[in-house]
Parts: C-alpha cells; structure tokens; sequence
C-alpha cells in the first residue's frame, strides 16, 4: 500500500482553481459593467424607461433635474447621427425612409414620445442614478432594431449615452458566454459594433470631449455627448423672439 503523502495540490488541482478564479473575475467584471436597475418610469413592449446605478459613469450627479418636455424636445430634436460613407450604398430597412449619411437620431414623433419620459425620469433620478432608455424603434420581429442608451445632468450639462442606434437584436452572441446580450436589462451595453457617429446641432451648445490626459481613465468608452442645455434652451429663446 501506497503511504506517501501529497505535501500540496496537484498540477491538475492548480489548474483546476486557476479555472475557476477566471471565471470568478469575469464574472465580477460583467456586474460590475452592468447598471442596476431601480425604479421603472415607463414600459410597454417596445419601450422601456428605468433608473439606474451605473457605476462605470459614477454618482454626484445634479439629481433630481428638472427640465420641461419643450427643452428636452430641443436637446433631442438637436441629436445628429453621421453614418460612415460607404462606396456601396445599404439598402433601407423595411418601413425605413432613405436617409441622408446626416439625419436627425429621432424622428418628431419618437421625440413627442419619448421627450416626457426621460423628463419625468430626471425628476425622479437620485445623485447616484441616470435614466436609461431602451426602445425597439424598427420592426418587425425577429429582426428588432433597438435605440437604447441615458442621460445624466451635471450642472448645466446634460450627458447623453447612445449606447445602440437600430441595433439589431440577432447579432452572434457574446463570445465569453455564448448567449445572445439580454438589451432590455443592460440598456447601455452595445449590442453590434457601433459605426455612426453621434453629434449636436447647434455645435455651440456641444462640450468638446476630453482629449488625452485629460480624458477620465476610470469611465468606460461609451458614445456619449454632452450638450450645455441651459445655454441652448436660451439660444433657442433669443432666437424664437429675435425681431424680423
């Protein structure tokens, strides 16, 4: 009979650990890039509105905001989307106008929809919470196409997260699980590679965005704007009773 004893653990003990502390991490690294989710403002089937915790962005935000639906209408009639040329024009999607490569990111009726929505989220939100929005804008099933994102107000400045713009929902799934993204729990996790580029207009109104080492190291790379909402909503008064 075999006596001897093992003073530590195995090549294939160690291994086996080194395994499982692996998928301890990623795991702890995908709640942490995960918001979670507080109070719903809104929800049907294709619209879904909700407060969040995200950490990545952090807190101490100017929360509660308080904006009325016309000057969120101004910020979201302002969103522009630059769509990357491309030598071999794509085909609309069903029920989709042809647009321009520059197009306004909402239609007027998405804004009269939605512009109430995250209002009535601001003013619920707490310094720790953004409103997050998730919004199936293209149909029909199974190819969604989703718009999802948030917005947060610091001082005079509103941020706002456009983390899909018509995304589809039947991208392959995530490589680390093998699962289709769940958008509607994670409104701001990208659901394909995002191409297009968000902007504002007027451009005096946009922030430029922090550039080097000035950038924050500890926020995720999201596409995100930040327009001086204040400054534009007096803007757009001086210009409504400008003299002819």
């Amino acid at each position: 009979m075999d006596t001897r004893q093992h003073d530590g653990p195995t090549m294939k003990d160690s291994g086996l650990m080194a395994l499982l502390w692996i998928t301890f991490l990623l795991g702890l690294t995908a709640c942490q890039n995960r918001p979670f989710l507080t109070e719903s403002i809104y929800q049907d089937q294709s619209l879904i509105v909700r407060l969040a915790v995200d950490h990545n962005i952090g807190s101490g935000h100017s929360h509660p905001a308080t904006m009325t639906t016309q000057e969120m209408t101004t910020v979201l009639s302002g969103m522009i989307i630059e769509e990357p040329t491309s030598l071999i024009p794509s085909l609309p999607l069903p029920g989709q106008k042809n647009e321009p490569p520059r197009h306004p990111a909402f239609t007027a009726a998405e804004i009269d929809l939605l512009a109430p929505l995250l209002v009535k989220g601001l003013h619920s939100a707490k310094p720790d919470e953004i409103v997050t929005f998730y919004w199936i804008t293209q149909q029909p099933p199974p190819n969604d196409r989703v718009t999802s994102g948030g917005i947060f107000v610091e001082g005079d400045e509103l941020h706002f997260i456009l983390s899909n713009y018509r995304s589809s929902t039947r991208y392959p799934p995530d490589p680390e699980t093998m699962s289709y993204r769940d958008g509607r729990s994670n409104p701001l996790q990208p659901l394909v590679p995002q191409e297009a580029l968000l902007t504002f207009s007027p451009a005096t109104a946009l922030v430029p965005s922090e550039q080097g080492f000035l950038k924050n190291p500890f926020r995720s790379k999201r596409r995100e704007i930040t327009v001086l909402f204040r400054k534009l909503i007096e803007y757009t008064t001086d210009t409504v009773h400008e003299p002819h």
